[in-house]
């Protein structure tokens, strides 16, 4: 058997690809809600 991966070295976390994505839609959120991004841009 292999052994299971171990995080990364050096105290720094990554975000998952999950977390990366929610993060960034909850971005474009506020930033369509706040005006800053036009409405026409989004479809």
């Amino acid at each position: 058997m292999s052994e299971p991966d171990l995080p990364p070295a050096g105290g720094r976390r990554t975000l998952s690809e999950d977390w990366a994505a929610t993060i960034l839609g909850l971005v474009l959120l506020i930033l369509i809600i706040l005006g800053v991004i036009p409405t026409g841009l989004v479809p």
